[in-house]
């Protein structure tokens, strides 16, 4: 997954599922292909694109969308059949998806799509793994601390909060009610009355966050993530709200700001905690009472069902 402005005149390298994968623009759009030229190996996203082939650095040789090796210069007489691999590309709201096979016709793009909202694009990039940098998008709990005054925290007032846990196949979430209003500088600016707030992961690496009041929803937010390298996760997400004429715009404006500094908080504390972690002696990390999703999400990155799935859970906690 990258942003499409990512890939205009130049190629670019992603990982997908551990693999290199170049994309680039084809005669026929997007195109995705094992980021490694057949003759020696080169990365092609170190070469160019030319007439809607990527042509690598090396020796010259070009390939086609499909993954087809369309010249070999100096070469004479009949072209031999090389090919890379080719992965399935398409291309929706801005954002490129990359899949194994075909990809969907409609990938899942976040909670309110199809609906009449607005909608704001953002980026990220984090030290981490993406099933830490999930949890932390849907973990309510440290928004007292790492986000204090800005989601929670510009009162000391705690509500006594219920929260129902249930999953299905490939997605499991946490429904909150009992909190009338957060306490943070974004609730107070952007919310009204609330009624519930969802957190829900699905696979592979998707996490969103719904804000609903009185009224239907009020924000919302989903982050597709994807592991970059061994260290690096980076994430695209929708910033999510009703059209509610010039107040939503106006909304919408100081929504993605806010939002960008709360993505640099928990950049900061997800390093932190990635760079701590490599110390010796090796250590696990602990799974509190309050980490509800935690084991269900383990589950799901591993292609197992949550055990939210079964058997639904309901807790009570101060929030």
């Amino acid at each position: 997954m990258a942003l499409s402005a990512d890939v205009g005149a130049r190629p670019r390298r992603i990982l997908f599922e551990g693999s290199p994968v170049v994309l680039f623009r084809s005669d026929k759009g997007i195109a995705a292909l094992f980021d490694r030229c057949v003759h020696r190996l080169v990365e092609l996203s170190t070469g160019k694109v030319v007439n809607g082939e990527i042509e690598c650095p090396y020796h010259g040789w070009r390939y086609d969308g499909e993954g087809l090796c369309t010249a070999i210069p100096g070469h004479v007489g009949e072209m031999p059949r090389y090919r890379v691999r080719r992965y399935g590309a398409i291309e929706r709201d801005g954002v490129v998806f990359v899949s194994a096979g075909t990809p969907e016709t409609e990938p899942y793009l976040h909670c309110m799509q199809g609906q009449d909202v607005l909608v704001r694009r953002v980026r990220s990039s984090t030290q981490s793994t993406v099933l830490d940098a999930a949890e932390n998008i849907l973990d309510a709990t440290h928004t007292h601390f790492t986000h204090k005054g800005l989601l929670r925290g510009l009162s000391a007032r705690r509500h006594l909060v219920r929260v129902d846990v249930t999953g299905g196949e490939g997605w499991v979430e946490a429904c909150y009610t009992g909190e009338e209003r957060q306490q943070g500088l974004i609730s107070r600016l952007l919310e009204g009355v609330r009624t519930k707030t969802i957190g829900r992961f699905r696979h592979p690496g998707i996490a969103e966050l719904e804000y609903w009041g009185k009224d239907g929803l009020a924000l919302a937010t989903t982050f597709h993530l994807r592991q970059a390298d061994e260290n690096i996760v980076e994430g695209v997400g929708w910033l999510i709200g009703p059209r509610q004429g010039l107040l939503g715009h106006l909304k919408a404006l100081a929504f993605k700001p806010l939002f960008n500094i709360a993505l640099a908080q928990d950049r900061k504390v997800l390093k932190s905690a990635s760079d701590n972690a490599r110390h010796a002696p090796p250590a696990l990390q602990a799974i509190g009472p309050l980490d509800f999703l935690r084991r269900d999400m383990a589950a799901i990155m591993a292609g197992e069902m949550p055990p939210a799935a079964t058997t639904p859970r309901v807790y009570q906690i101060e929030l």
